[in-house]
Protein backbone atom coordinates (compact mmCIF):
# COMPACT_ATOMS: atom_id res chain seq x y z
CA UNK A 1 0.00 0.00 0.00
CA UNK A 2 1.26 3.74 -0.46
CA UNK A 3 2.20 5.73 2.35
CA UNK A 4 -0.26 8.32 2.46
CA UNK A 5 1.18 11.38 3.87
CA UNK A 6 -2.07 12.08 5.09
CA UNK A 7 -2.52 9.26 7.53
CA UNK A 8 -3.54 10.94 10.72
CA UNK A 9 -0.91 8.61 12.29
CA UNK A 10 1.60 9.70 10.23
CA UNK A 11 0.73 13.10 10.71
CA UNK A 12 1.38 13.54 14.42
CA UNK A 13 4.33 15.57 15.53
CA UNK A 14 5.49 15.45 19.05
CA UNK A 15 7.66 18.68 20.70
CA UNK A 16 10.20 17.06 23.07
CA UNK A 17 11.65 19.97 25.89
CA UNK A 18 14.79 19.70 28.18
CA UNK A 19 14.62 21.41 31.23
CA UNK A 20 16.29 21.44 34.52
CA UNK A 21 15.67 23.87 37.65
CA UNK A 22 19.71 24.37 38.72
CA UNK A 23 18.16 26.11 42.07
CA UNK A 24 15.94 22.97 43.41
CA UNK A 25 17.78 21.89 46.69
CA UNK A 26 17.03 18.32 46.47
CA UNK A 27 18.53 17.73 42.99
CA UNK A 28 21.62 20.17 43.91
CA UNK A 29 21.99 17.61 47.03
CA UNK A 30 21.91 14.75 44.28
CA UNK A 31 24.11 16.77 41.53
CA UNK A 32 26.90 17.57 44.50
CA UNK A 33 27.18 13.63 45.08
CA UNK A 34 29.14 13.34 42.13
CA UNK A 35 31.09 16.12 42.32
CA UNK A 36 34.06 13.75 42.14
CA UNK A 37 33.58 12.67 39.09
CA UNK A 38 35.49 14.46 35.97
CA UNK A 39 33.53 16.15 33.61
CA UNK A 40 31.85 19.55 32.44
CA UNK A 41 29.99 21.16 35.64
CA UNK A 42 29.91 25.29 34.65
CA UNK A 43 27.08 26.52 36.47
CA UNK A 44 25.94 27.84 33.11
CA UNK A 45 24.85 24.49 32.30
CA UNK A 46 21.94 24.59 34.51
CA UNK A 47 20.88 27.69 35.85
CA UNK A 48 17.55 28.84 34.97
CA UNK A 49 16.98 32.02 32.59
CA UNK A 50 13.43 32.25 33.87
CA UNK A 51 11.72 32.81 30.90
CA UNK A 52 10.85 28.86 29.73
CA UNK A 53 6.58 30.33 29.61
CA UNK A 54 7.77 32.45 26.28
CA UNK A 55 8.77 28.61 24.60
CA UNK A 56 5.26 27.70 25.57
CA UNK A 57 3.48 30.69 24.49
CA UNK A 58 5.63 30.55 20.75
CA UNK A 59 4.44 26.72 20.39
CA UNK A 60 0.95 27.83 21.06
CA UNK A 61 0.63 30.64 19.20
CA UNK A 62 2.71 29.60 16.25
CA UNK A 63 2.67 25.88 15.91
CA UNK A 64 -0.73 25.14 17.01
CA UNK A 65 -0.38 21.84 15.16
CA UNK A 66 1.57 19.81 17.65
CA UNK A 67 -0.05 16.85 19.03
CA UNK A 68 2.21 16.56 22.43
CA UNK A 69 4.62 18.21 24.59
CA UNK A 70 6.40 15.83 26.25
CA UNK A 71 8.55 18.18 28.68
CA UNK A 72 11.47 16.57 30.11
CA UNK A 73 12.38 16.91 33.75
CA UNK A 74 14.62 15.30 36.84
CA UNK A 75 11.24 15.57 38.56
CA UNK A 76 10.99 19.22 39.25
CA UNK A 77 8.32 21.43 37.61
CA UNK A 78 7.57 25.20 36.77
CA UNK A 79 5.06 26.38 39.29
CA UNK A 80 3.22 28.43 36.64
CA UNK A 81 3.08 25.51 34.03
CA UNK A 82 -0.45 23.95 33.91
CA UNK A 83 0.30 20.36 34.25
CA UNK A 84 -3.88 19.74 33.08
CA UNK A 85 -3.20 20.81 29.58
CA UNK A 86 -4.20 17.99 27.41
CA UNK A 87 -1.25 18.67 25.00
CA UNK A 88 1.15 18.67 27.92
CA UNK A 89 2.80 15.17 28.93
CA UNK A 90 5.29 15.63 31.90
CA UNK A 91 8.34 12.79 32.00
CA UNK A 92 10.43 12.64 34.32
CA UNK A 93 13.79 10.86 33.59
CA UNK A 94 13.23 7.51 35.44
CA UNK A 95 10.35 6.75 33.40
CA UNK A 96 12.70 6.47 30.14
CA UNK A 97 16.40 6.34 31.01
CA UNK A 98 17.76 2.99 31.54
CA UNK A 99 18.31 2.95 35.71
CA UNK A 100 21.96 2.42 34.67
CA UNK A 101 22.03 5.59 33.44
CA UNK A 102 20.39 7.46 36.47
CA UNK A 103 20.98 10.03 37.92
CA UNK A 104 22.58 11.75 34.72
CA UNK A 105 23.15 15.40 34.43
CA UNK A 106 24.24 15.09 30.97
CA UNK A 107 22.06 16.31 28.37
CA UNK A 108 23.29 14.01 26.05
CA UNK A 109 22.83 11.20 27.97
CA UNK A 110 18.95 12.43 27.92
CA UNK A 111 18.67 13.29 24.25
CA UNK A 112 20.25 9.84 23.45
CA UNK A 113 17.34 8.28 25.22
CA UNK A 114 14.42 9.83 23.70
CA UNK A 115 13.49 6.86 21.66
CA UNK A 116 12.34 5.25 24.45
CA UNK A 117 9.32 7.79 25.70
CA UNK A 118 6.27 6.16 26.31
CA UNK A 119 3.79 6.97 23.80
CA UNK A 120 6.07 9.58 21.51
CA UNK A 121 5.30 9.94 18.11
CA UNK A 122 7.70 8.45 15.75
CA UNK A 123 8.21 12.26 14.54
CA UNK A 124 9.55 14.70 17.16
CA UNK A 125 10.56 18.09 16.93
CA UNK A 126 13.66 18.25 20.07
CA UNK A 127 13.90 21.68 21.55
CA UNK A 128 16.38 22.70 24.21
CA UNK A 129 15.01 25.05 26.90
CA UNK A 130 16.69 28.16 25.44
CA UNK A 131 14.76 27.85 22.07
CA UNK A 132 12.05 30.37 21.05
CA UNK A 133 9.50 30.57 18.14
CA UNK A 134 8.66 34.06 17.22
CA UNK A 135 6.87 33.43 13.52
CA UNK A 136 4.17 31.49 12.59
CA UNK A 137 5.66 27.62 11.83
CA UNK A 138 3.90 24.36 9.92
CA UNK A 139 4.22 20.56 9.88
CA UNK A 140 6.54 20.96 6.47
CA UNK A 141 9.24 22.97 8.58
CA UNK A 142 10.02 19.95 10.53
CA UNK A 143 8.57 17.22 8.10
CA UNK A 144 7.90 15.89 4.61
CA UNK A 145 6.90 13.06 3.23
CA UNK A 146 7.92 11.47 6.60
CA UNK A 147 10.88 12.50 6.43
CA UNK A 148 12.99 15.16 8.36
CA UNK A 149 14.00 18.77 7.20
CA UNK A 150 17.43 19.92 7.75
CA UNK A 151 20.51 22.08 6.40
CA UNK A 152 22.99 19.96 4.77
CA UNK A 153 26.46 22.12 6.03
CA UNK A 154 29.47 20.40 5.46
CA UNK A 155 32.11 22.37 7.78
CA UNK A 156 35.37 21.59 9.67
CA UNK A 157 35.65 23.31 12.75
CA UNK A 158 38.26 23.72 15.31
CA UNK A 159 37.81 23.54 19.28
CA UNK A 160 37.13 26.67 20.63
CA UNK A 161 38.93 26.45 23.72
CA UNK A 162 40.82 23.40 25.31
CA UNK A 163 38.86 20.90 27.10
CA UNK A 164 35.84 22.07 25.11
CA UNK A 165 33.36 18.85 25.61
CA UNK A 166 31.31 19.53 22.74
CA UNK A 167 34.10 19.84 20.12
CA UNK A 168 35.36 16.05 21.61
CA UNK A 169 31.35 14.97 21.04
CA UNK A 170 31.38 15.98 17.68
CA UNK A 171 35.11 14.19 16.97
CA UNK A 172 33.06 11.14 18.73
CA UNK A 173 30.25 10.94 16.59
CA UNK A 174 31.98 11.24 13.13
CA UNK A 175 34.34 8.29 13.91
CA UNK A 176 31.18 5.83 13.88
CA UNK A 177 29.48 8.27 10.36
CA UNK A 178 33.19 7.54 8.63
CA UNK A 179 32.78 3.54 9.65
CA UNK A 180 29.55 3.57 8.63
CA UNK A 181 29.44 5.31 5.34
CA UNK A 182 32.02 6.25 2.98
CA UNK A 183 31.78 9.76 1.61
CA UNK A 184 32.14 9.08 -2.15
CA UNK A 185 28.97 6.95 -2.50
CA UNK A 186 27.43 9.64 -0.17
CA UNK A 187 28.25 12.29 -2.73
CA UNK A 188 27.00 10.05 -5.72
CA UNK A 189 23.73 9.27 -4.70
CA UNK A 190 22.90 12.90 -2.62
CA UNK A 191 24.59 15.34 -4.13
CA UNK A 192 21.83 17.41 -5.03
CA UNK A 193 20.86 17.09 -0.55
CA UNK A 194 24.28 18.22 -0.08
CA UNK A 195 24.37 21.55 -2.47
CA UNK A 196 21.11 22.87 -2.73
CA UNK A 197 19.74 26.18 -3.47
CA UNK A 198 18.01 26.63 -0.41
CA UNK A 199 21.57 26.62 1.55
CA UNK A 200 22.10 29.64 0.27
CA UNK A 201 25.60 31.24 1.24
CA UNK A 202 26.27 27.75 3.23
CA UNK A 203 26.54 25.55 0.34
CA UNK A 204 29.94 27.43 0.04
CA UNK A 205 31.20 25.70 2.73
CA UNK A 206 30.15 22.51 1.55
CA UNK A 207 31.56 22.80 -1.90
CA UNK A 208 35.05 23.64 0.20
CA UNK A 209 34.68 20.74 1.64
CA UNK A 210 33.88 17.96 -0.78
CA UNK A 211 37.76 17.97 -1.52
CA UNK A 212 37.78 15.80 1.31
CA UNK A 213 36.74 13.14 -1.11
CA UNK A 214 37.44 10.42 1.51
CA UNK A 215 36.15 11.59 5.69
CA UNK A 216 33.42 13.55 6.70
CA UNK A 217 34.77 16.38 8.70
CA UNK A 218 32.06 17.64 10.33
CA UNK A 219 28.89 19.42 9.97
CA UNK A 220 27.52 22.83 10.95
CA UNK A 221 24.96 22.56 13.95
CA UNK A 222 22.39 24.34 14.24
CA UNK A 223 21.04 25.46 17.29
CA UNK A 224 17.53 25.58 16.51
CA UNK A 225 14.45 23.22 16.99
CA UNK A 226 15.21 19.73 15.12
CA UNK A 227 13.12 17.15 13.68
CA UNK A 228 13.89 13.65 14.13
CA UNK A 229 12.34 10.01 13.70
CA UNK A 230 12.21 7.63 16.49
CA UNK A 231 13.13 4.76 14.66
CA UNK A 232 16.71 6.36 13.34
CA UNK A 233 16.95 6.42 16.78
CA UNK A 234 16.51 2.49 17.07
CA UNK A 235 18.65 1.82 14.31
CA UNK A 236 21.68 3.08 15.89
CA UNK A 237 21.23 1.82 19.22
CA UNK A 238 21.06 -1.55 17.37
CA UNK A 239 24.37 -0.74 15.28
CA UNK A 240 26.19 1.19 17.74
CA UNK A 241 24.76 -0.19 21.12
CA UNK A 242 28.38 -0.80 22.24
CA UNK A 243 29.54 3.01 22.22
CA UNK A 244 26.27 4.13 23.24
CA UNK A 245 25.87 2.89 26.65
CA UNK A 246 29.01 3.57 27.59
CA UNK A 247 28.71 7.61 26.43
CA UNK A 248 25.58 6.98 28.26
CA UNK A 249 27.18 6.10 31.81
CA UNK A 250 28.94 9.92 31.48
CA UNK A 251 26.98 11.36 34.36
CA UNK A 252 28.37 14.84 33.25
CA UNK A 253 29.28 16.09 30.04
CA UNK A 254 32.96 14.96 28.63
CA UNK A 255 34.99 13.94 26.09
CA UNK A 256 34.11 10.26 25.63
CA UNK A 257 30.13 12.09 25.01
CA UNK A 258 27.99 11.14 21.92
CA UNK A 259 24.94 12.98 21.32
CA UNK A 260 21.73 13.57 19.14
CA UNK A 261 23.81 15.08 16.52
CA UNK A 262 25.11 11.77 15.61
CA UNK A 263 21.00 10.77 14.53
CA UNK A 264 20.89 13.95 12.48
CA UNK A 265 24.29 13.50 11.15
CA UNK A 266 23.21 10.01 10.10
CA UNK A 267 20.48 11.30 8.60
CA UNK A 268 22.30 14.00 6.55
CA UNK A 269 24.69 11.15 5.15
CA UNK A 270 22.01 8.62 4.40
CA UNK A 271 19.99 11.28 2.54
CA UNK A 272 17.30 10.77 4.90
CA UNK A 273 16.17 14.29 5.16
CA UNK A 274 14.44 16.63 3.03
CA UNK A 275 16.87 20.14 1.96
CA UNK A 276 15.03 23.65 3.58
CA UNK A 277 16.48 26.84 4.54
CA UNK A 278 17.64 28.01 7.40
CA UNK A 279 15.73 30.61 9.47
CA UNK A 280 16.97 30.19 12.97
CA UNK A 281 19.73 32.96 14.86
CA UNK A 282 22.11 32.22 17.43
CA UNK A 283 22.26 34.61 19.99
CA UNK A 284 23.86 34.94 23.15
CA UNK A 285 23.50 36.54 26.18
CA UNK A 286 26.08 39.36 26.89
CA UNK A 287 26.73 42.28 28.64
CA UNK A 288 25.63 44.65 26.13
CA UNK A 289 22.64 43.03 24.54
CA UNK A 290 21.63 45.93 21.96
CA UNK A 291 22.07 43.61 19.20
CA UNK A 292 20.50 40.82 20.81
CA UNK A 293 17.73 42.64 21.22
CA UNK A 294 17.66 43.66 18.04
CA UNK A 295 17.62 40.72 16.56
CA UNK A 296 14.50 38.98 18.33
CA UNK A 297 12.68 42.24 17.19
CA UNK A 298 13.39 42.44 13.67
CA UNK A 299 10.77 39.74 12.68
CA UNK A 300 13.36 37.56 10.37
CA UNK A 301 13.80 34.42 12.35
CA UNK A 302 11.14 31.56 13.21
CA UNK A 303 13.44 30.27 15.42
CA UNK A 304 16.22 31.98 17.59
CA UNK A 305 18.14 30.18 20.45
CA UNK A 306 19.45 32.81 23.75
CA UNK A 307 22.52 30.68 24.85
CA UNK A 308 23.65 31.47 28.47
CA UNK A 309 27.23 30.40 27.10
CA UNK A 310 29.55 33.09 28.90
CA UNK A 311 30.28 33.20 33.18
CA UNK A 312 31.95 36.12 33.14
CA UNK A 313 28.98 38.61 32.31
CA UNK A 314 26.36 40.25 34.96
CA UNK A 315 23.83 37.69 34.41
CA UNK A 316 21.06 38.82 35.67
CA UNK A 317 20.87 41.92 34.24
CA UNK A 318 21.71 40.73 30.84
CA UNK A 319 18.67 38.34 31.73
CA UNK A 320 16.29 40.78 32.98
CA UNK A 321 17.10 42.57 29.64
CA UNK A 322 16.10 39.54 27.33
CA UNK A 323 12.78 38.43 29.05
CA UNK A 324 11.57 42.35 29.07
CA UNK A 325 11.81 41.50 25.16
CA UNK A 326 10.53 38.28 24.97
CA UNK A 327 7.57 39.28 27.16
CA UNK A 328 6.69 42.17 24.55
CA UNK A 329 6.71 39.72 21.63
CA UNK A 330 4.78 37.04 23.76
CA UNK A 331 2.60 38.96 25.56
CA UNK A 332 -0.09 36.75 25.72
CA UNK A 333 -0.44 34.03 28.51
CA UNK A 334 -0.88 30.39 27.20
CA UNK A 335 -3.23 27.23 28.21
CA UNK A 336 0.36 25.77 29.67
CA UNK A 337 0.86 28.60 32.10
CA UNK A 338 -2.34 28.80 35.14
Amino acid sequence: MKNNNNNNKNNKIDFVILWVDGNDENWLKEKNKYLHLEGDMQENRFRDCNNLEYLFRGIEKYANYVNKVFFITWGHIPKWLNVKNKKLRIVKHEEFIPKEYLPTFNSNVIELNLHRIKDLSEKFVLFNDDFFLLKQTKPEDFFINNKPTDVYVEYTQLASFYNDTHFFMKANILAIINKHFKKKEVVKKNLWKMLNLKYGKFNFKTWQSLGFKNKFCGFWNFHSPQGYLKSTFRKIWELEGESLDKACHNRFRCSTDLGHYLCRYWNLVEGNFVPKKDESKYLIYKDDNTETIKELKSNKYKYVCINDAYMNIDFEKAKKEINKTLQELLPDKSKFEK
